[in-house]
């Protein structure tokens, strides 16, 4: 047996040029959200868990919005102006593989189930048993519209057949081509330029690269998939959502493994990229989306939505709340309802309650805001007080201007801030005040005006309305 080649010996081929006529959508299915990124980014990032050096992407129709999602991704492009078959769309690619050597494998945009494990399966194989073609098969009781996989005496694989192309024997074939081939690069190379497209749909097909190797000689083998859903390509709407679902069961799973608590993981809403400390607990109704990152002993209570979020450990989060690209210190508890907009600061052991929003501002460590208030472009210090119905007035019309309010103030409930303004360190400020201008430390601040009472003036409104 011969000894695998090193992984800069590895190589990919995405084929990523087909059009998406059963999706109905004006753009290519590959950028449609799969778990909170495009469709064909799952396929990219598994095969950047493969010690690839080149990935090559084959673009064909509305290149430009697939270019667009794969902007951060290290691939170079060639562009298939006709779709004439999988085969010509892997001939697009010769320019490049022509300079390179070892496997190359090729794999379609719009597979996002396919895992890490069997991919590498397909690199491990080639190499050890020095293959020209490794191919992945599965068995599936429901074959229809598959290419078979057919066999000799031996076993060996010696062809595949299109639905289109297959005889009434071949079409009750159970085992089918799923669709993911490894070649070694010298191999495809040969006889690609072989393919012909002398068949029912007129395209060439990759799959005669089987036939084509074996009447030469080649060697040619076939590993079977982990599970036909893992093969399964996006085609529809309907077939996304399933997709969906099978992928945030799958993330679900992977964390609950690491000891996360999920109640109902079927419907809690875990994008890829994010990350569960251990001994987090997750109510149903949840969705966590994009970079976030979520420390141990956390809590998650039923409907609150947190994006690129920051929760350090012993953080509670309470029923309805949104967190958006904001970070939230060790031991805060945020809600219910609460609202942290995009770039907050919340320091440990703060108390953001319900039906507050916080937005662009800092909060400092033990400070309290209970209820029904809003602060924005603000900076709090330590153990401060928000009293009920305070609103930083940040916006003249023109301009967002600063609230600072320093160490151990008390605001009391119905104030209004009106920035640019600074309540310095342990000053207090008179409940239903609108504060213009800086409070000295340790000053009281009241700001509304006096109260008159009318003695009798209710009885007398009484009979004025009697004798109307």
């Amino acid at each position: 047996m011969t000894q695998p080649t090193i992984s800069s010996q590895r190589h990919a081929v995405v084929l990523a040029a087909g059009k998406s006529t059963r999706f109905k959508s004006e753009k290519p299915k590959l950028v449609h959200p799969l778990c909170g990124k495009p469709m064909i980014c799952h396929i990219l990032d598994k095969i950047a868990l493969l010690d690839v050096a080149n990935t090559i992407v084959v673009l064909g129709h509305e290149s430009e919005s697939v270019r667009e999602a794969l902007s951060g991704y290290p691939v170079q492009y060639v562009i298939q102006e006709e779709q004439l078959g999988t085969g010509h769309a892997t001939m697009c690619a010769v320019p490049i593989l022509q300079n390179l050597s070892g496997s190359v494998l090729v794999v379609y945009g719009d597979t996002p189930l396919i895992s890490v494990e069997t991919l590498k399966r397909l690199f491990t194989c080639r190499e050890e048993v020095d293959a020209d073609e490794v191919i992945l098969t599965v068995e599936t009781p429901e074959p229809h519209g598959y290419g078979r996989i057919i066999r000799d005496p031996d076993n060996r694989p010696l062809r595949i057949v299109e639905e289109k192309d297959t005889s009434p024997e071949q079409k009750a074939i159970r085992e089918v081509n799923a669709g993911f081939v490894c070649f070694k690069v010298s191999s495809l190379l040969r006889y690609l330029p072989m393919l012909s497209s002398q068949n029912a749909a007129g395209e060439y097909y990759l799959t005669d690269m089987l036939a084509l190797l074996r009447e030469h000689g080649g060697k040619v083998v076939t590993v079977p998939a982990s599970s036909v859903e893992e093969t399964t390509g996006i085609n529809s709407r309907e077939e996304l959502a399933r997709a969906e679902s099978q992928l945030r069961l799958e993330i679900a799973v992977k964390w609950m493994r690491e000891g996360v608590t999920i109640l109902n993981p079927a419907t809690v809403y875990l994008d890829p990229d994010v990350v569960v400390g251990p001994d987090t607990r997750i109510y149903p109704g949840v969705i966590i989306e994009g970079q976030t990152v979520i420390g141990p002993r956390c809590t998650i209570y039923s409907g609150c939505h947190l994006v690129d979020a920051v929760l350090e450990e012993d953080v509670v989060v309470d029923q309805c709340s949104v967190i958006r690209r904001s970070r939230v210190g060790r031991g805060t508890t945020v809600g219910p309802f609460a609202h942290l907009r995009e770039h907050c600061q919340v320091a440990e052991n703060v108390r953001i309650g319900n039906f507050v929003e916080v937005k662009k501002s800092v909060i400092g460590a033990g400070t309290k805001a209970a209820h029904h208030a809003y602060l924005g472009d603000a900076e709090i210090g330590r153990e401060v007080n928000i009293g009920a119905g305070t609103i930083t007035c940040n916006y003249d019309g023109v301009h967002k201007n600063k609230t600072t309010i320093e160490d151990q103030v008390f605001v009391g409930s119905d104030s209004q801030l009106i920035a640019p303004v600074t309540i310095h360190r342990g000053a207090y400020v008179a409940a239903g005040s609108s504060i213009t201008d800086d409070v000295p430390p340790g000053a009281l601040a009241i700001a509304r005006s006096r109260q008159i009472n009318k003695e009798g003036w209710a009885a007398a409104k009484t009979k004025t309305k009697e004798k109307e």
